[in-house]
């Protein structure tokens, strides 16, 4: 189901809780608002459609997932660039890195552990920001 944009600045900042299988719905649902909102965003986390879990959803090009408590274990090669993101107005400065290494969980709830460079991780990098109530 699309569900609308959070924009409140005091929910996006809090920290989300671990994700269970129970909340396969909102990974769902986060996919859908996605799919709905693709001409202006190419990720999302849940808390910006009001669930407090570590879910995100990524563009990976031709397809979209759901990451289920993702982790970055390792990271290489920082930069600095600007982001907009749906919740807030405007772009803002922000550091990121040309590599990463994630743990997480598919929809499946199977232990993956990939590596992503360049947009794709600077994607994945803002969502888990999200999770962590990490606001650019």
């Amino acid at each position: 189901m699309i569900k609308p944009i959070m924009r409140d600045i005091f929910f996006l900042n809090q920290k989300s809780e671990l994700a269970t299988e129970a909340d396969k719905q909102v990974a769902i649902d986060l996919l859908d608002t996605l799919k709905a909102n693709e001409a202006g965003c190419v990720g999302m986390a849940a808390n910006m459609i009001g669930a407090k879990k570590r879910i995100i959803a990524v563009n990976m090009g031709m397809f979209n997932i759901a990451m289920f408590n993702p982790k970055i274990v390792k990271r290489t090669g920082a930069y600095e660039t600007e982001e907009g993101c749906l919740s807030l107005d405007g772009v803002r400065s922000c550091r990121r890195y040309q590599e990463i290494e994630v743990e997480y969980q598919d929809m499946n709830f199977k232990k993956k552990k990939e590596k992503y460079s360049g947009w794709t991780a600077q994607i994945i990098q803002h969502e888990i920001d999200h999770c962590d109530g990490i606001l650019i």
